[in-house]
């Protein structure tokens, strides 16, 4: 007999490993206690069957949970000696593994993905986070970030990987001496929760982790509550993007893992049916619940036809059903809401005249499902292009040079992921470090590891989960404790002397008068007119941000070039360091020669610090490399502190622009001539222009047009409390990255002024996974 055709016999994974309660309570102090709120129904979504039902933690449980994580924090964790916390964190790792059926089991029931998903990704990455990070506990120092740890942090995970972004988001915080209050998604609390069982197995002590279950309620009572100290988020970028503006202000550290649209390339020279497995992988893994799925495909024109066969005939294959069964491809979506989405914007890429295409496969009758589905035609204007999806729905689009590949890859607002498909390996890494995104898988997709950083740019958040870069969301960061003085106000002018002395705004290598005509008079300690500085507004800020962005050959330049202009500006500033002196104390009323030849060596610092800042290569299990890449953010604006006229605004341009930043810069407020009579010193140094740009006026007023740019990439600013909070809900509008003090008083001339914490700050870690070999 001729077999035409090959089917697999069920391969059932027995529910009988996992003992499911018929309620659960929260998770404090130790102990699982009733909720004071009202209890919730989680259902399997490939059955729709009832699980369990689950206490909802209203704001009293929230009180006593991070009640219960800062005893904890004051008594036990933060004094135990790392390597103890190392000890208990090691057995959680081995007790994981242990229970690995039983969590794999019970990861697929109540979220609906395939078991082989969860045996195989979810709990065997949650064990390794525990085992990498219970190796940091007492190495901490040579992360470079710091030792001493924030205290409580407020974790809210999402539900399409409940296990796994646990031990992402606890293994560090603990690692580091934090304690925790976490907050699973409503719709998969029960691995968290046998997760608490883990913990009292270990013997935890208790409070280190609370695990509070509830809805939005519940996690906006935890991250906005004054008694926590750092706010960890995975989850949608307008879920982030409220988060970020409710804790606006707080001086909470906070961490946004958020949406993506990832582009997946496949040039003409890929090996094809490599490629198209990394294309059904990259998008039908998890039913499309990934933030970093690979949504978007960009395909080669002339390989166009055949990739689209291919990928037909594979999904054909495709296996939809029953997520305990070990030969399920494509199992259940998570909700009846996220299929309803899912369905929604499908229908919107119908109406608006894109081709669906979807894998011949019959629908269970109860539960939620949708069959691995793909859009031709598509541009980029359609929603279905632009928007995350969140489920197993492709849009498929084409390209003809690598140049247009990466525009159409960059053209989101997003930056989480992306993949490159090609055999020119040469191409592969010409491509990655154009591609705007935290991730750049080559030749692979979907490839993670606990030594290897994860995270993204633009709105798709900003920290790194993962690697020693992980570490840096867990400890107090560089700075003071004390709070900032202000700088007193400029008394009233003396009478002019006739001379026009007003100077100029400084953009794109030109000096500009400001837009509104406006300017304002500049004194002494005694009111004596030292000149005239223009008041800039919105627009002086969007034309220095253009400028900025017409600068981006900077970033492409190599680091000893940037390097030798640095060193080309600091023997300029040094060759006129007495003028300087004696126009900052003009301005002050203080000696001050200490600050400019303070300012001429922190040159001299970043000028050597510009081509050695370097990444790393990660020791993850591939044949092959995961690099860390530093590289510039973009765009930064700053605001520059008023108590050190010269030196504040050299160390945030320099630490800046060596890393191949370009900026905006707003100086001291009351001092601000000793920045307008560096422009000089810089259109003498041979820096092109439109790397720096400098816009004078009052801080107050150029705060919230610089921070709430839509094209810049990241704010500093060095100030008041209430700016700071400022800055940092403006900023939320497109998820930028801040850096701000909060009122703090910082050492200029000190440590605080200058280091790798300014050098992190004007980069973003871009991993790049490169197998190798046949």
């Amino acid at each position: 007999m001729i077999v035409n055709t090959f089917e697999y016999a069920p391969a059932p994974e027995s529910p009988g490993i996992v003992d499911i309660r018929p309620s659960y309570g929260l998770f404090i102090n130790g102990k699982f206690v009733d909720g004071g709120g009202t209890s919730f129904k989680t259902i399997n979504p490939a059955t729709e069957e009832v699980l369990a039902d689950v206490s909802e933690a209203d704001a009293a449980d929230v009180e006593k949970a991070i009640k219960a994580a800062r005893t904890a924090y004051d008594k036990v964790w933060s004094k135990l000696p790392g390597s103890e916390r190392a000890k208990y964190l090691f057995r959680i790792a081995r007790i994981i593994q242990e229970r690995s059926r039983e969590l794999a089991v019970l990861e697929s029931i109540d979220n609906g993905k395939p078991i082989r998903e969860s045996r195989d990704v979810d709990v065997r990455l949650a064990a390794a986070y525990f085992f990498y990070y219970a190796g940091w506990a007492d190495k901490l120092e040579h992360a470079g970030f710091g030792t001493a740890p924030l205290g409580v942090a407020a974790q809210v995970i999402p539900w399409n990987f409940p296990l796994m972004m646990l031990a992402w988001k606890i293994a560090p915080a603990l690692a580091c001496g934090n304690t925790v209050v976490l907050k699973p998604a409503e719709t998969t609390p029960l691995t968290a929760l046998l997760f608490a069982e883990i913990c009292q197995q270990a013997d935890l002590p208790p409070g280190v982790v609370n695990i509070i279950t509830g809805a939005g309620a519940t996690g906006h009572a935890l991250v906005s509550h004054r008694g926590v100290d750092k706010v960890a988020f995975t989850g949608s970028t307008e879920v982030g993007k409220a988060i970020a503006r409710a804790v606006a202000g707080s001086d909470k550290r906070v961490t946004l893992e958020l949406g993506g649209k990832a582009a997946n390339i496949v040039f003409d020279d890929a090996p094809l049916d490599q490629a198209v497995e990394g294309i059904v992988d990259g998008i039908f893994f998890n039913q499309g619940h990934v933030c970093c799925a690979g949504s978007r495909l960009l395909v080669q024109e002339n390989v166009y036809d055949e990739v689209l066969e291919r990928l037909k005939r594979r999904m054909a294959t495709l296996r939809l059903g029953d997520p305990l069964d070990k030969n399920t491809d494509v199992g259940a979506i998570n909700s009846s809401e996220q299929l309803h989405r899912i369905q929604e914007l499908s229908a919107v890429g119908d109406a608006e005249g894109a081709d669906r295409w979807q894998a011949p496969c019959e629908l269970p009758t109860s539960g939620f499902w949708f069959p691995p589905t793909f859009f031709t035609g598509v541009t980029q204007a359609h929603r279905i292009a632009r928007e995350e999806i969140f489920g197993p729905v492709l849009s498929v689009l084409t390209f003809r040079t690598p140049a247009e590949a990466v525009e159409l890859a960059n053209n989101t607002r997003y930056g989480l992921a992306s993949s490159v498909w090609t055999e020119n390996i040469n191409l592969a890494l010409d491509i990655a470090p154009k591609i705007r995104a935290g991730i750049v898988w080559v030749n692979g997709t979907n490839m993670f590891d606990a030594a290897a950083g994860f995270g993204g740019v633009r709105e798709s958040g900003f920290g790194r989960e993962g690697g020693w870069e992980g570490l840096m969301a867990y400890v107090k960061p560089v700075g003071s404790t004390k709070l900032l003085k202000a700088v007193a106000a400029t008394p009233v002018a003396a009478p002019a002397d006739g001379l026009d002395r007003t100077a100029k705004l400084f953009i794109a290598g030109k000096q500009a008068r400001p837009d509104g005509g406006y300017s304002r008079a500049v004194t002494g300690p005694r009111g004596k007119l030292l000149g005239q500085v223009g008041l800039g507004n919105r627009k002086d800020i969007r034309n220095a941000v253009e400028a900025a962005h017409a600068a981006k050959g900077w970033g492409k330049s190599t680091g000893h070039s940037r390097g030798q202009i640095l060193y080309y500006i600091a023997e300029n500033l040094s060759a006129r360091a007495s003028e300087f002196a004696a126009r900052l104390q003009d301005m002050t009323g203080k000696p001050s020669i200490a600050e400019v030849d303070t300012s001429i060596q922190r040159l001299f610092t970043y000028a050597a610090w510009a081509d050695k800042y370097d990444g790393a290569v990660k020791s993850v299990p591939l044949r092959g490399v995961a690099i860390a890449m530093n590289e510039p953010c973009g765009v930064i604006g700053a605001i520059c502190p008023d108590e050190a006229p010269l030196l504040g605004f050299i160390s945030l341009m320099a630490p800046a622009i060596a890393m191949g930043n370009t900026c905006v810069l707003v100086p001291s407020d009351p001092h601000p001539l000793a920045a307008t009579d560096f422009y000089q010193v810089l259109e003498t140094s041979d820096l092109p222009a439109g790397v720096v740009n400098i816009v004078t006026g009052t801080h107050a007023d150029l705060a919230k047009p610089l921070a709430g740019h839509m094209d810049l990439d990241s704010v500093w600013y060095f100030g008041t409390a209430p700016l700071s909070g400022l800055i940092e809900r403006e900023a939320a509008t497109n998820v930028k990255r801040t850096w701000v003090n909060h009122g703090h008083a910082w050492d200029w001339m000190g440590a605080d002024g200058e280091g790798k914490a300014f050098l992190r700050a004007a980069t973003e870690v871009k991993t790049v996974w490169v197998p190798y070999g046949e």
